[in-house]
């Protein structure tokens, strides 16, 4: 049996345990806590503190299990603890919230600076009032200098095609090593 382990990270509210909790098999085990901070406490009542974890069986032989990072940069140190662990990662980005791009792109650097896995970008809110175009939120988050093929994609982090879609493009990204 194979196991690809893949992270979904991203600021505070772009979507993780949502996405998590749309396409897991399993009911997602969670550590979400009250928000504390009363900023973010206007528009969202919870936060993941540790983790998220869903389970995706995707046939007889392989298995996807998804590991939600905390979008807070406080709880960074579970950022690699889980980072350490998985094959490939999402970061998603809420495109109606541009004051949060410069975190997303923290993020990005921070994961990247640890770890060379296969990633995507997921674009999500992208029907909320106020979203950012796809080419404009790529050179907010200061990609357009990379000579990599990086996938981009819209994802609704409530539909399960649009989750099922984004999955299967980060497994078009990863490639696993032969076995010795």
């Amino acid at each position: 049996m194979e196991i690809l382990k893949i992270a979904v990270t991203g600021n505070v509210g772009a979507g993780k345990t949502t996405f998590i909790r749309t396409i897991s098999e399993i009911e997602v085990v969670d550590t979400e806590r009250r928000i504390t901070d009363e900023k973010i406490a206007s528009w969202k009542e919870n936060t993941t503190v540790a983790l998220d974890f869903g389970r995706l069986t995707l046939n007889s032989e392989q298995i996807v299990h998804m590991y939600g990072t905390p979008g807070q940069a406080r709880f960074d140190f579970m950022w690699d603890i889980i980072l350490n662990k998985v094959h490939a990662y999402i970061l998603l980005v809420a495109v109606h919230r541009p004051q949060d791009f410069r975190g997303a792109r923290r993020i990005l650097t921070y994961i990247n600076q640890r770890v060379q896995i296969p990633m995507i970008i997921g674009l999500t809110h992208t029907d909320c009032e106020g979203a950012w175009q796809k080419d404009d939120v790529i050179l907010a988050l200061g990609l357009t200098n990379q000579n990599i093929d990086l996938p981009v994609v819209d994802v609704n982090a409530e539909n399960p095609n649009s989750v099922a879609q984004c999955l299967l493009t980060l497994l078009e990204q990863w490639q696993p090593k032969p076995t010795t």
